[in-house]
């Protein structure tokens, strides 16, 4: 900082400020700042940077927004819902098994949702839909007790915290799988929440611009852990909150300095850093960090002293001082300047630990909140300072253990039961009973009066929307069923073929949203742009480069298609919002996200998981899948696990067609099961952009159930005494299969038969389903598998070739009955022709046929001799490296 050349110069400018913030207020003084700013840079003058504000309230407690309610009635609620949180975790704990559970985040978190329940969480029940509040996940334990003091948990469930394998039980952490009327986000896989938030308040914003949604003021609270914003999707998307204004969002970050395991910034703070990151990613950012007895400490730094003793301290000192007691923070952290340690000279060094942080104060955190959700045209956060373990004593609070503390010893449940003035005896301590008042009670009655006055309880979730929607036939997909005749196109493009049906339909048409990363045009999608507009909050300010073109790229504030940009994990967490709008908006939403297969479950894994558990409904399609058939490309583009990766997705359902008949087959069928039958399912769905010609749906009975089932006979050789095979595949190598089946017949005398397997996933659970269910009912006839009911009988070894490892295929084996022969494509992709990489990969038609004449050899069909005339004729290569090493 330069030296005062001139103080009286200096003390009339800040006189002359103090006068106008006086008399004409903070607007005024912005206005002449930014004018005194923007002159300074047009003469060249570098301004100094800042992008924090010094480290206290943003709110001035002069300017707080009061709370209306009963302050000690509150709090005695409050203290209800702390001791229940600790006695179900410590009960489970006590039950044996290592349940375990958590204490110490809700500790510190109480207040935050207190104020939230009480004055601003909206519920469902009302002439409006409800607030969607994302709940850190380690903080459940005090969720529930506040769901068992309204009624709506029974103190068996809280005995069964953790405890779910017989149905009675309470989720550990937010699972709407498994509560399914009560949960509705999982959140306690770190940084999802507040990614999925972002998307849904944006989504929300689409839907209310397309006129689908009244605008009805709901928001979508996001409470989050300061620990977690280390994780890139924490943080990731909070530049689209900024630029699309989504004020319909609230962040509320429990700053309470640590991670799991120490501090968050131990050489820093955390809470300026966060407030740097969002105020310049166009946030609108309100700290709260000292409760009101602070107040009176502020009041009486005239010359700063306090203000820069809190700028230079850092958060690993913070810590100490809410662990280590008033003595020490009166010598260590007030004793730094003798100025401020005057200031606390009067106090006692029980009213010095008593200095309260923001966050743990409700008339601070209430006017936060009221400011945040009157703030328009920006998203808001808020940064709360806590404590970690809040209350839990000398074992837990504020130290580095306390998030993995479960129980506390009898000394500190006194002190407990003591601070928060809680009446349970010290004889009934030990058995850590339940405390529900009477329902006629002030407290029940104070608690359902602000819950009705704001429309019912929360969370509580939709399982199922009213809107019902009329699923078209399968014949409306006539064109793409025929076939494309002599013309050679993709699935990808049939899949276009199959999407400008849906966009079209009178019933539907509104409801599909097409949502893609930023490959529009290499999917051939670039027609939907004009017809269906990209979805923008801004409209469309500039006239586009191509306007003169007839597929230009059109932004529309009305826009259907949802184009995100080069963000995979954005695009998918906007795929979610709209494949839970049924639920969250009573609206059903029909999303088809396209993306190169590549970067779906590799790249977003843990967002299709969570998509299982929150029950999503929809399409997601991987497009230029396989390991082969990207020509050009490399390593990091081919796909050959993504089905793999998609069968450890319970609900799941994938698909991996050849043609744009069973494409149409499968999403006509999705459609029906989650949108007609409202079944939890999504659909995994690859694509391809290699050109091939598409033919038309197979005649017989069980074409259609054999496409959804997974397997189906395409076609069935001569009926003669030559040797036969049955030949397997899905996708483009398909193709392959059936050119295989020609030069079998032609240069071998061996005829195939020809399956099309659409999911081998599919055929897997269905195997194991009925694997078990001869276990369970060995008395009884036993089932078959569709795999074994389609192959019993059938002649000679069942050959299959797939674009992806051998796993995917290789997973139906015990449930074939004839000899199994599997080729796939372990390895790393590489660059090159698709007919390079699938010699290379050993799936091409000559390695089919290769790999059926071995298998023929192995069942005594052929003599052994015949393998080396067919390598020699095949061109195959004993001594070729492995693909899977080299």
């Amino acid at each position: 900082m330069h030296r005062d050349t001139d103080p009286v110069e200096t003390q009339e400018w800040l006189d002359a400020l103090e006068a106008v913030l006086e008399n004409e207020g903070e607007e005024r003084v912005h206005y002449l700042l930014t004018r005194l700013a923007r002159r300074a840079s047009r003469k060249g003058t570098q301004l100094p940077y800042a992008i924090t504000t010094p480290y206290r309230n943003t709110i001035p407690s002069a300017k707080e927004a009061k709370m209306p309610g009963d302050l000690f009635m509150e709090r005695r609620i409050r203290s209800l819902v702390r001791w229940n949180a600790l006695a179900m975790v410590q009960r489970a704990s006590k039950r044996g098994g290592d349940l375990g559970g958590h204490i110490s985040s809700f500790a510190s978190s109480a207040t935050l949702y207190d104020i939230g329940y009480n004055y601003f969480f909206h519920g469902p029940d009302s002439d409006r839909d409800g607030d969607l509040v994302y709940y850190q996940g380690h903080v459940a334990p005090g969720i529930y007790s506040r769901a068992y003091l309204e009624g709506r948990i029974t103190e068996d469930q809280m005995d069964n915290f953790r405890s779910e394998v017989d149905g009675k039980g309470l989720s550990s952490y937010p699972h709407p799988w498994l509560m399914p009327d009560f949960w509705q986000f999982p959140t306690v896989s770190m940084g999802l929440g507040p990614l999925q938030a972002i998307y849904q308040a944006h989504f929300m914003k689409y839907l209310i611009n397309r006129g689908m949604m009244p605008e009805q003021n709901r928001k979508v609270w996001a409470f989050l852990g300061d620990g977690e914003m280390d994780e890139p999707e924490s943080l990731g998307a909070i530049s689209l909150a900024g630029r699309e204004h989504l004020d319909n969002l609230v962040f509320v970050v429990n700053c309470n300095l640590q991670r799991l395991d120490g501090p968050v910034r131990g050489n820093g703070k955390i809470i300026q850093e966060l407030e740097g990151v969002f105020r310049g990613a166009g946030w609108n950012v309100i700290k709260v960090v000292w409760g009101r007895h602070w107040d009176q400490l502020f009041a009486q730094d005239k010359d700063g002293v306090m203000q820069q003793l809190m700028d230079e301290a850092v958060d690993g000192d913070y810590q100490n001082c809410k662990n280590k007691g008033g003595a020490w923070t009166r010598e260590h952290f007030f004793g730094r300047y003798p100025e401020t340690k005057e200031m606390v000279a009067n106090l006692s060094d029980d009213d010095i630990w008593r200095l309260n942080r923001g966050g743990h104060d409700p008339y601070k955190v209430y006017a936060a909140y009221h400011e945040a959700v009157n703030t328009k045209g920006r998203p808001t956060v808020i940064l709360a300072k806590t404590v970690k373990g809040y209350g839990t004593g000398a074992t837990g609070e504020a130290a580095n253990v306390t998030h993995s503390i479960k129980k506390l010893p009898l000394d500190d449940l006194k002190q407990f039961r003591d601070r928060f003035d809680l009446p349970i005896k010290d004889d009934d301590l030990e058995s850590l009973p339940y405390f529900k008042p009477d329902a006629d009670s002030p407290e029940m009655v104070y608690m359902r009066k602000h819950r009705e006055g704001l429309g019912g309880f929360i969370p509580q979730r939709r399982r199922n929307t009213d809107v019902q929607l009329t699923i078209p036939e399968l014949s409306a997909f006539d064109a793409v069923l025929k076939g494309s005749g002599e013309r050679e196109i993709s699935t990808t493009m049939a899949f276009n073929r199959v999407l400008g049906v849906l966009v079209k339909d009178k019933s539907l048409g509104k409801h599909i949203v097409p949502i893609i990363p930023d490959e529009a045009r290499t999917f051939g999608m670039e027609g939907m742009f004009r017809q269906l507009g990209i979805y923008s909050a801004h409209g469309q300010k500039y006239e586009p480069q191509d306007s003169d073109q007839l597929m230009f790229y059109k932004e529309s504030i009305t826009g259907q298609i949802l184009e995100e940009g080069i963000n995979e994990a954005g695009a998918h967490a906007a795929w979610i919002a709209a494949a839970t709008s049924y639920s969250n908006n009573n609206i059903p939403m029909i999303p088809f996200y396209a993306f190169y297969s590549m970067f779906g479950f590799q790249r977003t894994g843990d967002l299709a998981w969570a998509a299982g558990d929150i029950q999503a409904r929809g399409f997601m399609i991987g497009a230029t899948s396989g390991r082969t058939t990207l020509n050009g490309e490399g390593l990091q583009h081919q796909d050959g696990h993504s089905h793999i990766l998609a069968s450890t997705v319970p609900n799941c359902i994938s698909y991996d067609p050849t043609y744009g008949y069973e494409l149409a087959v499968i999403i006509q069928d999705g459609l029906r099961r989650m949108y007609g039958e409202q079944e939890n399912v999504y659909y995994y769905i690859t694509t391809m952009n290699e050109n091939y010609v598409q033919p038309a749906i197979p005649e017989g009975d069980d074409v259609v159930e054999g496409i959804l089932k997974g397997l189906y006979r395409f076609s069935e050789g001569q009926k003669n005494e030559a040797p036969r095979v049955q030949l397997m595949g899905c996708g483009t190598i398909l193709e392959e299969v059936r050119a295989a089946a020609e030069i079998l017949r032609n240069d071998f005398g061996v005829e195939s038969d020809i399956w099309s397997a659409t999911s081998f996933n599919e055929l897997r659970r269905d195997g194991l389903e009925a694997a078990r269910w001869n276990m369970m009912n060995p008395e009884a006839a036993p089932r078959q598998s569709w795999v074994e009911q389609k192959l019993t009988g059938t002649k000679g070894p069942v050959i299959v070739a797939t674009d992806y490892m051998k796993l995917y295929a290789d997973q139906i084996r015990e449930f074939v009955p004839n000899t199994f022969v599997v080729l796939g494509t372990d390895g790393y992709g590489r660059s090159d022709t698709r007919v390079n990489l699938r010699k290379f990969f050993e799936v091409d038609r000559n390695y089919v046929a290769f790999a059926a004449l071995t298998g023929l050899v192995k069942d005594g069909e052929l003599d052994k001799a015949v393998l080396k005339e067919a390598a020699e004729k095949l061109g195959i290569d004993p001594e070729k490296a492995s693909p899977l090493y080299s």
